[in-house]
């Protein structure tokens, strides 16, 4: 399984990503020092960092810088409040394959990270398509069907169907769907999350999602049940 370490100090927003990463197949591991950083990369167990630049002991700017120095080329994605042009263009000088800067959308980042290893052959144990009963949704070309037929759908429409074909059958939270599909600094009292849904509804049926009155939605497979979702 594709290894993802997120080299970050706050930990609320390393225990985010990994929770994401995670729900999309990949493992993670977190550690909140430069110098740990630099120490799990060379020991060779590691496809891809996620790179905060304000660490607690060396800049993040000087773990990069030492990770190239000493020929390391796996795939750096700097994720930092630090959104200077300046600051921007010194990371991927020293070596960045990309550059976000915070608050950041983890449905964005996810797409970054496959990127990343697409580019670095890192993803050939990923799933690249995922079925449930007649929907599947390919995760390279970015297309899903219904049986035979092609839907369109919105990129925020694609990454909400994607939650939802990882943990089929699974009761997802508003609360949970909110943070992984829009991110962890979307208004939690937003409806969004039921509007989406019955955008999805409406293009692929509503008869493969369920209600869990009060709770949240469940995917369920309409080829072998006869209740559809309320």
């Amino acid at each position: 399984m594709t290894h993802i370490l997120i080299a970050e100090d706050e930990e609320r927003i390393a225990a985010f990503v990994a929770k994401g990463l995670r729900a999309s197949g990949f493992e993670t591991s977190a550690v909140t020092s430069g110098e740990e950083a630099l120490s799990r990369v060379q020991s060779g167990d590691v496809d891809l960092l996620i790179l905060d630049l304000g660490l607690v002991d060396i800049d993040g700017f000087e773990v990069l810088r030492r990770l190239r120095a000493a020929g390391e080329t796996v795939p750096v994605i700097v994720l930092t409040a630090r959104s200077s042009v300046t600051d921007t263009v010194t990371g991927l000088e020293s070596g960045a394959d990309d550059y976000m800067a915070k608050p950041f959308r983890f449905e964005e980042l996810l797409a970054r990270v496959r990127l990343r290893l697409r580019a670095q052959g890192a993803t050939a144990g990923e799933t690249s398509v995922l079925k449930h009963g007649a929907l599947q949704l390919d995760l390279r070309t970015r297309r899903m069907k219904v049986g035979n037929q092609e839907v369109d759908l919105s990129a925020r429409e694609f990454a909400l169907a994607e939650t939802f074909l990882r943990h089929p059958g699974d009761v997802l939270t508003r609360e949970r769907l909110l943070s992984e599909v829009w991110g962890f600094d979307f208004d939690p009292g937003s409806n969004v999350v039921d509007v989406y849904v019955r955008y999805l509804r409406r293009k692929v049926g509503a008869e493969h999602f369920d209600t869990v009155r009060g709770v949240g939605y469940r995917l369920i497979d309409a080829t072998t049940t006869t209740t559809a979702g309320v």
